[in-house]
């Protein structure tokens, strides 16, 4: 006979049997958001991301953190105008699981108001719009984070 426990734990080894194993071995998400044309901010942004990767590393743990930026913050992205450019190529070598999304509504605006193109850096990728990106990372279970 089965109890009520049993029967918990038969469903629970169906559900992770059908889970893929990389859903199993993801780590901790976070989506920090930059809005501002700061260099405090952006540098803010840099160290608490950089801060949560060494964390969790250090419990042999790998965490995924994505920068997003839109607005004034896409200056942090910007190849032309990023005053933290060479930090993030530094930091873009040393950690795999570190990202930057560029809000292409942004770039467009930009590219209108100054009548130029709007160089992103190699790091950048550029997504649809940064609102929504954040909004899909959320639902996907990241943590947001705003410094």
């Amino acid at each position: 006979m089965t109890g009520t426990g049993g029967l918990r734990g038969l469903v629970l080894g169906a559900v992770l049997a059908l889970m893929p194993v990389a859903a199993l071995a993801e780590g901790p998400k976070v989506a920090i958001h930059v809005d501002e044309e700061n260099v405090s901010t952006m540098n803010m942004a840099l160290n608490n991301a950089v801060n949560i990767l060494k964390h969790y590393a250090g419990k042999g743990e790998t965490a995924t953190v994505e920068i997003v930026t839109y607005g004034p913050g896409l200056h942090m992205l910007r190849a032309d105008t990023s005053p933290v450019k060479d930090r993030i190529a530094q930091l873009a070598l040393e950690y795999d699981s570190l990202s930057f999304s560029a809000c292409l509504n942004t770039v467009q605006a930009m590219k209108q108001q100054s009548q130029t193109d709007v160089p992103l850096i190699e790091e950048a990728t550029e997504v649809p719009s940064g609102a929504v990106r954040l909004m899909e990372l959320q639902y996907d279970g990241y943590a947001y984070l705003r410094p």
